[in-house]
This record gives C-alpha cells, sequence and structure tokens, in this order.
C-alpha cells in the first residue's frame, strides 16, 4: 500500500498554493488572571513542518487549539490574528469551523484515552469521521478505516478495528489516534504530543510515515512536543517556548547545535542520552549525581532545598508509624550501600499470564524469572504489547498469575502488597475525576491508620511539592492540570504508601526533559536515603539506561536479553536489542536524516 493510496483527498484539486498554511499573529490567550499565550507570531509555509518544543505550561497546547478554534466558547479570551488552510479561524462561522476540523486540518491529541469512545468499536470511530468529511459509503468508510491502521502500525488491522479502545495498550491507541487524523487526508496536520506513549520503533514508523506523507502530498505539519529528539527528526524549524513566549525560533539544526537563548541551552542539557557516560552504573543515585552536576537539583522540589527534602523524608517516617512501613525498615541501611544492597526483595520465578480461553488464548507473558535486589533499579524496555505493563501489574498484585509465583522478601503471597506500589501509565484513568488530586494522594495513607487530616494534609503538600507542584493544589481536580503534572500526581501517590519496591509503569512518558530529570534526581534521592527498588518500564531507552542497574529486553511476553545496563547498551547480544537501540531518536538532523534513509532501504529489501 502506497503512502500516496492512503492519502488519496478528498479535495482533487489538492491545496491551493500561495500564501503560507498557517499564519499567526500577535496570538494571545488568556484564562481568568493567567495569560497561557502572550502575544505569539509565526509562520508555517504549505508543507513545511515546525515544531513548538517547551516544558508542560509553556503554552504549546494552547497554541495547538487555538488554530481550530477550539477555545471558542470556553470563556478563553483570545486576541490576535490566527489564517489556517485560509480560514480565519477568529471570525469563521460554526460551519466553516466544522469544514476545517478534521477535513482541512486535523488534530491528534495528547492522551488517547479521553479522545475515544469507549463504547464504539475502533475502526468504527475513524470510519465515522472520514464519513462526515469525505461523504462516503459505510463499506468504503470501514475500508479506510481498516487501511489507515494498518498504515500506522496496527497488526492484522482488519481484526483489530473491531477492538474497543480498552482492549488496545496505551501505545496502540494513539497509534489509532493518528489513523483517524490522517483518514481525511488533510492539509495540515498538528501533533500534540503524538509519539508519547509509543516505544522507540513504532515512534520511528510513525515519524518516517508523516516524513513520506509531506513529501508526496505536501501536507503541512504542527507538531508539539517535549521531546527534543522527536524535533530533530521531524522538522525543518523550531519555536521554543516558556511561559507562552517565544525565546528562540529558527532552523532546527541550527537550533540544536547552537542554541541561542540560555533556556534552550538548559533544555538540551536535560535531554538524556544513549550513551550515558556511565549511567548504567549508579542506578537513580547514579542519575541524580549527574543532574546535580548539570545543576537541575534545585528544580526538583519546585525549588525546596536539600533541607526541605529532608523534611519530607522525616515526615514520612512519622506518618508511616501507624502502618509499620517501609522507613523504618529501611531507614537504617542506607541506599545501595553495605551488605543490604544485595538482599532480593522481590522475585518472580516462571510468571506466566494469559488472556482468553481454549484455543484463542493469549500468552501476554510466558515464564518470566527476575530478582530485584534492595536499592537497585531494574529497568524494562520493550515494544507496545511486548508484555512489560502485564508484567509489571503481576509483580504488583493487581494481576494473578496463569503459573509462576511472585515472592516479596522471600514470602510468597497473594493480592495487592502495600510495600509494593506502581505508578500507572495513564494519569488519567487512574485518577479520579471526582476527587481532589489531594485527597487521591491521600488514600495510601489513610489506608495505613492514619487519622489526623492535619497531618495527612502537610503530608500531602510534602509529596506535591517533592514531584514538582505545588502544595497549595491539594483542592484541585486532576482536570485542572496537564497531562505531565497528573502524572506527577500519581508519582505522588505512590510515594505516600512508603514503599520497599516502586514498579513505575512508563512514569516519565508524559513529561517533559526537565520534569524528567528532576522525577528522576527525586527517585535516587528516595533509593539512596531509604533504601526502595524501582522496576522501572518504559519505551524510552535514553531514560531507562539513565536510572537503571540492570536492563531486561522484553519481546512477545519473553525476555530476550538482560544483564547491567553499560552491557546491554554497549555490547547488545541479541538482534532486537540492537533493533530498539538503532530507532532511538538523534539530536542531530542529519543523523536522523541518515537513519531514515537505512530503514526505507530495510523496508523496500
Amino acid at each position: 500500500m502506497s503512502p500516496t493510496n492512503l492519502i488519496d483527498a478528498t479535495d482533487p484539486a489538492g491545496p491551493a498554493a500561495g500564501t503560507d498554511l498557517v499564519e499567526v499573529t500577535d496570538l494571545t490567550v488568556g484564562f481568568g488572571t493567567l495569560r497561557a499565550v502572550d502575544g505569539l507570531s509565526f509562520r508555517l509555509p504549505r508543507g513545511g513542518a515546525l515544531a513548538l518544543v517547551g516544558e508542560s505550561g509553556s503554552g504549546k497546547s494552547t497554541v495547538a487549539s487555538a488554530l481550530l478554534g477550539l477555545h471558542r466558547g470556553t470563556g478563553a479570551r483570545v486576541s490576535g490574528s490566527v489564517r489556517v488552510a485560509g480560514t480565519d479561524v477568529r471570525s469563521a462561522s460554526e460551519e466553516e469551523l466544522r469544514r476545517l476540523r478534521g477535513g482541512k486540518a486535523a488534530m491528534v491529541f495528547q492522551d488517547p484515552l479521553s479522545s475515544l469512545d469507549p463504547y464504539y468499536a475502533i475502526g468504527d470511530q475513524i470510519a465515522e469521521v472520514y464519513r462526515t468529511h469525505a461523504r462516503a459509503s459505510r463499506r468504503a468508510a470501514r475500508a479506510r478505516a481498516v487501511e489507515v491502521l494498518d498504515r500506522v502500525g496496527i497488526p492484522d488491522a482488519a481484526r483489530r478495528s473491531r477492538s474497543r479502545p480498552h482492549e488496545f495498550s496505551g501505545g496502540m491507541r494513539q497509534r489509532a489516534l493518528i489513523a483517524m487524523a490522517l483518514a481525511c487526508a488533510p492539509e495540515l496536520l498538528i501533533a500534540d504530543e503524538p509519539t508519547t506513549a509509543l516505544d522507540v520503533t513504532v515512534q520511528a514508523q510513525i515519524l518516517d510515515l508523516l516524513h513520506t506523507l509531506r513529501e508526496e502530498t505536501g501536507m503541512g505539519l504542527l507538531l508539539v512536543t517535549h521531546d527534543v529528539g522527536v524535533a530533530a527528526e521531524s522538522v525543518e524549524d523550531v519555536l521554543v517556548m516558556r511561559h507562552g513566549r517565544a525565546v528562540e525560533h529558527g532552523p532546527v539544526a541550527g537550533v540544536l547545535a547552537a542554541p541561542a537563548a540560555e533556556y534552550t541551552r538548559e533544555l538540551l542539557a536535560a535531554v538524556p542520552r544513549l550513551d550515558g557516560g556511565g549511567a548504567g552504573r549508579g542506578g537513580a543515585g547514579g542519575a541524580r549525581g549527574k543532574a546535580e552536576a548539570r545543576g537541575e537539583d534545585a528544580g526538583v522540589s519546585s525549588g525546596a532545598s536539600s533541607a526541605a527534602g529532608a523534611e519530607v523524608t522525616g515526615a514520612a517516617g512519622a506518618a508511616g508509624t501507624g502502618g509499620g512501613g517501609a522507613v523504618g525498615a529501611a531507614g537504617g541501611g542506607g541506599a545501595a550501600g553495605g551488605a543490604g544492597a544485595a538482599e532480593v526483595v522481590l522475585e518472580a520465578s516462571g510468571l506466566r499470564r494469559e488472556f482468553g480461553r481454549g484455543r484463542r488464548a493469549l500468552a501476554a507473558v510466558d515464564g518470566v524469572s527476575l530478582t530485584v535486589r534492595r536499592g537497585e533499579t531494574l529497568g524494562v524496555v520493550g515494544e507496545s504489547g511486548s508484555g512489560k505493563t502485564t508484567l509489571g501489574r503481576m509483580l504488583v498484585g493487581l494481576l494473578e498469575p496463569t503459573a509462576g509465583e511472585v515472592r516479596f522478601e522471600g514470602r510468597a503471597g497473594g493480592g495487592v502488597n502495600p510495600a509494593v506500589q506502581m505508578v500507572f501509565q495513564d494519569p488519567v484513568s487512574s485518577l479520579n475525576p471526582r476527587r481532589s488530586v489531594g485527597e487521591s494522594v491521600a488514600d495510601p495513607l489513610r489506608a495505613r491508620g492514619e487519622r489526623d487530616e492535619q497531618r495527612i494534609r502537610r503530608r500531602v503538600g510534602e509529596l506535591l511539592e517533592r514531584v514538582g507542584l505545588d502544595g497549595a493544589h491539594h483542592d484541585r481536580y486532576p482536570h485542572e492540570f496537564s497531562g505531565g503534572q497528573r502524572q506527577r500526581v500519581g508519582i505522588a501517590r505512590a510515594l505516600a504508601a512508603d514503599p520497599r519496591v516502586i514498579v513505575c509503569d512508563e512514569p516519565v512518558s508524559a513529561l517533559d526533559v526537565t520534569t524528567q530529570a528532576q522525577v528522576v534526581a527525586l527517585l535516587g534521592e528516595l533509593q539512596r536515603d531509604l533504601g526502595i527498588a524501582l522496576v522501572f518500564i518504559a519505551h524510552d531507552l535514553a531514560v531507562v539506561r539513565q536510572v537503571s542497574d540492570r536492563v531486561a529486553v522484553m519481546r512477545r511476553g519473553r525476555i530476550v536479553e538482560e544483564g547491567p545496563a553499560g552491557e546491554v547498551y554497549d555490547a547488545p547480544r541479541d538482534p532486537y536489542t540492537r533493533q530498539l537501540l538503532a530507532a532511538v531518536p538523534a539530536l542531530d538532523p542529519g543523523a536522523a536524516a541518515r537513519r531514515r534513509a537505512q530503514r526505507r532501504e530495510l523496508a523496500a529489501a
């Protein structure tokens, strides 16, 4: 199936030539007293590609929404001029906006779970979008849905098109959203963190696909991302944003090679690198040391000092006295030093987990054995569908193994163990939208017997600050936070139980690079002070190298390679591991282009 066939445009004449595809002049967007975007101007030519790069809260997604008029009717104050594909977005009628959205310009949102209807099959939802804009028959729309799902890498697309969103992994849901956006062959694709939930090989496929579509059809791309590597792979120009303003704008090669703004240099310094420079030797504690060397430690607690961090640790011990928690057990031995470092705290033996029955049973995890020692970090990497999350849920006790067992400190047991906590991949579905974030973080404290509401509220505030949030946001609700901020709330909730082991399922996938560095530094501090062990499940191989002592590579439910992080990354034995490492985005646009050409040659061979 050629890319040309994939995007047979609804307008046979193709896009009109002449004016820029996107023209933004002095755009300002305000919410109450907050000015999210402040006097931003930029242009995107037809067929061009521009990345908006910056931390969470910099205004990137607000700009993307303004291009489609999504702030209309929300109470937001919008001023300035916005033209997209010839449409004046601010003065357009509702009918003109409907034609623009999905037809001329399509958007892929950051959170796939909230963007897909849980009651309808994925294929039906894509077909509905196509029928709305192309006025196609039901049969043609269904065929189109299967076509685009296959093009974005969904295996057995015809069968999986009948699946509902909950039957897809996080990465597959994001791919389905990208397929939906591509269905109507838009002139402009606005992609808000489109590869956040994807593993590196699928990320490379999606970025290659977008590049090919742009080459052959003239489609423009506006990419919103916190991943500087993704920007280097995907665009010609980059606009770096901070506090709603542009701090640097220019060709991506020049900006990344010689950034003029100090803030851009800070962003690049925080990007984890595959070469690591010995990152695999020190676990998260070693990563913290590198973060301190880069001057990032000051941001770990939103400006809190090391003394404040010690106060939080002390509060953890005080809050845990009623529950006999991990702080007292681990507090005397330090993190990774001494004889205690050799203690096995979590062990899996022959784990197997099947879904379905009889001949249709699927082994998501098949014969996995591993150990996790006190104070160490075991990184688990692999593609979506490799069994990483299923393994993590069995380690925590949320899933019962079909065969094999999990032992904590030498004792086998069923059900959830409070000493083994989990940070989930999707913060939206793991936080109750009807409860404040403070109440969600407080749940483990109350479960352990704490009844003093003042102490609970104080402890929750400390935990929120520890993960980079404002402790005064205790009474806010999940929808009032960005995706990255919601993930930090999930991390704070896991820390509230003072666990011995934390299983982190993509804990930094939604975070910008500077916040990633802060969270990694925080995890290192916890390991050093409390002896906490981490199982770090992620698709970002650079982050995994930065935090891990040992790494296990999973494929199709099995561990294909395991060893010290330095050995696995520097001298991988398994071809699959080498394939994963080759797909990691490069910060050099020239190197990215060469890798893309190599992937094309391999695909054509």
